[in-house]
């Protein structure tokens, strides 16, 4: 069984002790990895600021050709880190659409190289007789990313490059569920970058904490639950850290009337249930007009029953399992609940039985808002479909939520649905699309689903600090 170090100032460290990693499509143990807690979260730390005057003094060009080398890196182990991303998150190698490992790998490798072509020039505010004022971005120093379990690699690259392209450090917890492709990429990144840029600590919970109120972290960048980013937030008050929180979303997408429920039914699977609905802004909450309600239910209904679900390691399967357990009873919980208040099980329902964490996809119609399944993130291969008749009503029930990061409208009139789609409290707003992100537009979320934004030149900036240079010329 593979074992896996942590990696500080450019070396393995090992800890006391380990713990395991599980494959959630057999539920066996196929990784143990460094049970790291805050000491080492010191070491790292300290590591991070010693490497940090050298790495921000660093010019921009070799900053950006070692950001190219890291991505070529990921290119070059692409079939290993696949591998990895499967066994521990439970994806497929090639996924519902296409909307797998390798997507997670190929992704990955390619934030890295559009990320590493970025730049922040200086900022000219006034030049003239009397005075030339700039404005430039310097690095913050030291950044603490904690990562979640249901994007590990992809998550982890958002975090990392524009962070180092910037010129900061960083040290990065990666989900103790997930944290075997994250390691080998840290790995393979220390064979590039000085020692100490690029630090892992992995553990519990203890280990996070240690990251949020470290003293001589400068910023965090997390990606979880709404109440995890909140405890963050307070931990962080103590040196007043910069934040970039990506929360929880409980995504609304409205159909209007005039599409093709046939046509557009596959689109709307698939945007609902790829990573088994386990993607911050997957479609979680879709409201169908009267109209055409059940003839929308059925089509996903029938998609459901012909996804192939089972292990991601077996060419062909669409769906994997629920990434553990405890995410698992959850998902039956909502399921039961809404069963108990009404609702239609169209597809799937229950668990599977036999070994892993596999959940039948799961059309639920009849849902309504009020009910857990509606209301709360499922975070599962789950969608509920709502009535609703009236445009201006459906608006506001779907702002009607805690969450804001992202929404969509379905309609053939572009024009009407961009219209609505600005009317919609999130952060970013999709028509015939949803949850597609890519690396040069920012992405964030408003209310209770985050602070700040990542990607493009936006998600840049927020690794730097400002500093407002004026030469006076009198």
């Amino acid at each position: 069984m593979q074992v896996f170090d942590m990696i500080i100032n450019g070396k393995p460290v090992r800890a006391g002790s380990t713990f395991d990693v599980v494959n959630p499509a057999t539920g066996e143990v196929f990784a143990r990895v460094q049970a790291g807690d805050a000491s080492h979260v010191d070491q790292a730390v300290a590591a991070a600021r010693a490497a940090f005057p050298g790495w921000s003094r660093t010019p921009d060009a070799e900053r950006k050709r070692l950001m190219h080398a890291l991505g070529a890196a990921l290119e070059a182990h692409m079939p290993e880190l696949m591998e990895l991303v499967t066994k521990e998150a439970g994806k497929p190698l090639g996924g519902l659409n296409g909307v797998g490992s390798g997507m997670e790998v190929g992704g990955a490798i390619a934030w890295t190289h559009v990320t590493a072509d970025l730049e922040l020039p200086v900022e000219v505010i006034q030049d003239n007789d009397d005075a030339r004022i700039e404005v430039h971005r310097k690095p913050l120093g030291v950044v603490g990313s904690i990562t979640p379990w249901n994007w590990p690699l992809m998550i982890a690259i958002w975090h990392v490059i524009p962070a180092l392209r910037a010129g900061n450090t960083v040290v990065i917890k990666p989900s103790g569920m997930t944290p075997t492709a994250t390691i080998r990429f840290v790995e393979l990144a220390n064979a590039i970058l000085p020692p100490g840029v690029l630090n892992i600590v992995t553990g519990e919970s203890g280990v996070g904490s240690a990251i949020a109120k470290h003293p001589d972290i400068n910023k965090i960048v997390f990606t979880g639950s709404t109440p995890t980013g909140k405890n963050i937030m307070q931990n962080a008050a103590g040196n007043l850290k910069r934040l970039t929180l990506e929360l929880g979303g409980n995504d609304a997408g409205i159909v209007l009337p005039d599409v093709d429920p046939k046509a557009i039914a596959p689109k709307l699977f698939g945007v609902g249930f790829h990573n088994n609905g386990q993607t911050c802004a997957c479609l979680k909450r879709l409201y169908v007009h009267d109209s055409i309600y059940e003839k929308v239910c059925a089509e996903l209904a029938r998609i459901a029953k012909e996804t192939v679900v089972g292990d991601g390691l077996v060419e062909g399967t669409e769906l994997g399992p629920v990434q553990n357990k405890a995410q698992l009873d959850f998902v039956q919980e909502l399921v039961e609940d809404a069963r108990a208040h009404g609702a239609r099980i169209l597809s799937g329902g229950k668990a599977r039985s036999g070994g892993g964490f596999f959940f039948e996809p799961t059309v639920i119609a009849d849902a309504k808002d009020g009910m857990r399944v509606v209301d709360e993130e499922q975070f599962g291969p789950v969608l509920p479909v709502i009535r609703y008749s009236d445009i201006e009503e459906v608006i506001a029930r779907a702002n009607n939520n805690e969450n804001g990061l992202g929404g969509s409208i379905w309609s053939k009139d572009h024009a009407k649905a961009a219209e609505l789609a600005l009317r919609l409290e999130c952060g970013t707003a999709w028509v015939n699309e949803h949850g597609a992100v890519q690396p040069d537009a920012p992405f964030g979320g408003v209310k209770q689903s985050g602070l700040g934004v990542e990607f493009g030149r936006y998600g840049l900036e927020e690794y730097t600090s400002i500093q407002t240079l004026k030469i006076m010329k009198a």
